[in-house]
């Protein structure tokens, strides 16, 4: 069942079984929790777990000291030392650069035409990403650096089983990926030699990296600094653009949002501030990230034998949590399957406070996806954009959803351009 259809899979399980199951056989045992109480339970215990071996098959991809697959003193120390370039006032830095993107790709949009709004999207997140994270010279390679990117992400976005399979025996498949991750490599190290000869400061992530100290004057390694800046890459680009492929096809489905949000943005001047003054673009965004949140499940791997509401949970168990059922819990969130923005509005009936237990979409506790923030203000800046500079119209096609590392729409978001103002 969850094989066919994660997504239906995944809420079944929970409806006809409750909120923990398990399955399994021999040594290999699954135990999935759901709901806020599960999720708080995980959070709050985070020794009772590790998330090394949860993701091992990513680690080809990501590196053994990327932060999602780091554990206890190890993690946190690197999740100290990148911490400083994700923060809010960095962030709000980034947003200049984020709508230059935007608009350059609608300087090529002409009214008549149909386009995939996700497969745009895709290209210019992708762009962004590379520019913030690695500078404007590793930008000017772009092209060439997001192919090789492209394979890696295609080389961690299988199922579990096909992933474990993969890396188990010798296949073509798999040589792909791992040369493209050398060739991203040596293509960093070099930007990283050569900011070490010309030490001149620079705001991007990759700069801020190479500067960030801890408490007794340490930083990252090279093999620290490669891991992060690949895993970062990995999980920034994929899943923002996958989010603003959703937006985009629920706000012109869904009678009245689009407009509201195009009133709202109107002719403003896009800084931090008018961003944040976009309070129903917020909402969108919420509810959007709530249908769709990047990672439609996570793992970890049980280190203790815990009980969970009268279950015992055996050491050496996968445990699976997930957000998209979390989201889609009628006794959680009202109207659950609905696209309802007004329902991030303290006033609406349907509104309901988020906690990290029952909105999670980038994650929560220790392991929280760190470059939230920064995903938020991307999709957030491109819509802006959109609204005020674009008058779409969705083409009818069915949207339906693919991956569970970022679930994306499968066939694009096709829509025909109505409209093209200048910036």
């Amino acid at each position: 069942m969850l094989a066919r259809d994660p997504y239906e899979g995944l809420c079944r399980v929970q409806s006809e079984y409750g909120n923990i199951a398990g399955f399994g056989w021999g040594p290999v045992k699954y135990v999935l929790m759901f709901g806020p109480e599960a999720n708080a339970f995980l959070f709050a215990n985070s020794g009772l777990f590790t998330v090394r071996e949860a993701f091992d098959v990513l680690v080809p991809v990501n590196g053994e000291t990327a932060l999602i697959a780091s554990d206890g003193e190890a993690h946190k120390h690197r999740r100290r030392l990148v911490q400083p370039a994700f923060h809010r006032r960095r962030v709000d830095g980034y947003i200049a650069r984020m709508a230059e993107n935007a608009d350059a790709l609608l300087d090529t949009w002409r009214p008549g035409e149909t386009v995939d709004a996700y497969a745009a999207l895709r290209e210019v997140t992708r762009r962004t990403t590379v520019q913030l994270l690695f500078g404007d010279r590793l930008a000017a390679d772009e092209e060439l650096l997001g192919g090789e990117l492209q394979t890696l992400l295609d080389g961690i976005d299988r199922p579990y089983s096909q992933l474990v399979a993969l890396r188990s025996v010798p296949n073509p498949f798999w040589r792909r990926v791992i040369q493209a991750r050398a060739s991203v490599l040596e293509r960093l190290m070099r930007e990283i030699a050569d900011r070490r000869m010309d030490p001149t400061p620079r705001q991007d992530v990759l700069g801020l990296l190479l500067d960030s100290r801890d408490a007794d004057g340490g930083g990252l390694t090279d093999v620290e600094l490669q891991d992060q800046a690949i895993s970062l890459m990995a999980a920034g680009y994929e899943t923002t653009s996958a989010a603003l492929g959703w937006a985009v096809h629920l706000m012109l489905t869904t009678e009245g949002v689009w407009e509201r949000a195009r009133e709202e943005v109107g002719d403003v001047p896009l800084t931090a501030e008018a961003l944040q003054s976009f309070t129903y673009l917020g909402r969108v965004v919420d509810e959007v990230l709530r249908l769709f949140p990047p990672a439609v499940m996570s793992a970890r791997k049980v280190a203790e034998d815990f009980v969970f509401e009268g279950h015992r949970v055996p050491a050496g168990s996968m445990l699976l949590y997930s957000p998209y059922v979390t989201h889609r819990m009628e006794s959680v969130w009202p109207e659950a399957e609905a696209f309802r923005p007004d329902r991030w509005d303290p006033a609406s009936p349907l509104h309901r406070p988020a906690t990290p237990a029952t909105y999670l979409p980038f994650g929560g506790g220790q392991h929280r996806c760190i470059g939230s923030a920064m995903a938020v203000t991307g999709i957030k800046v491109s819509l802006a954009r959109l609204l005020a500079r674009t008058g779409l119209e969705h083409t009818g096609a069915p949207v339906t959803p693919r991956s569970i590392t970022a679930m994306r729409p499968r066939d694009g978001v096709p829509v025909v351009v109505k409209e093209v103002r200048a910036a």
